[in-house]
């Protein structure tokens, strides 16, 4: 367990913490905040093409849903062919179950261990786990733009992180989800998350450092920035195939045109 510890602390922690404090070394007027903004944003970019992935796969996922419920209700009494038709719908449609998870569980290491970063960083002894070519501050100023100190529970960071959970959700839940009263337990358990998951982290974050809640804030942030963008690009692509569609559709209706003139011509 020991070696674990050491590793992970040695792997992930220190570099994390070192990358934080060279951040708060450099950026004008020392602000903590901002560079756990920084920090945050960078490491969000960093995954983001992994993130992207995981995202897309979860959307694919949610279309298909009613088509896999068709399957499990025809197939309620011979579960052998109902799983079959169920990967065969993964492979005609190129879905992969666990492709919105496992891009996920890559990363939790890294948020654990920035967890840590952003809960024992103040302490002045961890100081100590700083590399040679990184500046020692002496001490860590926890106060945010001159107003929060992040080292302490702040109830209005709680709060915000909160709304911003709860508008992240209704999000990612989509019109559609929230919108379905098939009364099926999935469905039911996905309304009540829309309220309890910001309830959950406004409580859990009113007993932790600010410093936290602003990280999950700014992760939330680029959370929503990041699901804006895959939305477009959807929206683009799905233009571009009405557009094609249309062409082709017009393109026949002169084709039409043309072989009745010839036809008449003949005539």
């Amino acid at each position: 367990m020991e070696f674990i510890t050491n590793f992970f602390t040695q792997a992930l922690y220190r570099p994390l913490f070192n990358l934080l404090i060279l951040i708060y070394e450099y950026i004008p007027g020392h602000d903590f905040g901002l560079a756990i903004m920084i920090l945050t944003f960078s490491l969000r970019s960093l995954f983001y093409p992994i993130t992207k992935k995981s995202l897309k796969s979860q959307k694919a996922l949610n279309e298909i849903q009613p088509k896999i419920k068709k399957i499990q209700k025809k197939y309620d009494d011979d579960k052998e062919k109902q799983m079959k038709e169920i990967m065969d719908l993964y492979k005609k449609k190129d879905v992969n179950p666990f492709g919105g998870c496992l891009p996920l569980l890559l990363q939790l290491p890294i948020l654990i261990a920035l967890y840590r970063v952003f809960w024992h960083g103040f302490q002045p002894e961890q100081l100590s786990l700083l590399y040679s070519f990184v500046p020692n501050p002496g001490k860590i100023d926890p106060v945010f733009l001159n107003t929060l100190n992040l080292s302490d529970p702040n109830i209005l960071i709680a709060g915000i992180a909160a709304i911003s959970q709860f508008a992240q959700t209704k999000m990612m839940m989509g019109k559609k989800t929230q919108d379905s009263d098939d009364g099926g337990f999935a469905s039911i358990f996905k309304k009540q998350m829309i309220f309890l998951f910001p309830i959950f982290t406004f409580v859990i974050l009113t007993k932790l450092p600010a410093a936290i809640g602003l990280y999950w804030i700014t992760s939330i942030l680029f959370s929503v920035g990041q699901q804006y963008l895959i939305s477009k690009e959807k929206s683009n692509k799905l233009e571009k195939e009405e557009k094609e569609e249309d062409d082709k559709e017009e393109r026949k209706e002169e084709n039409k045109v043309k072989n009745k003139k010839d036809e008449s011509r003949e005539n």
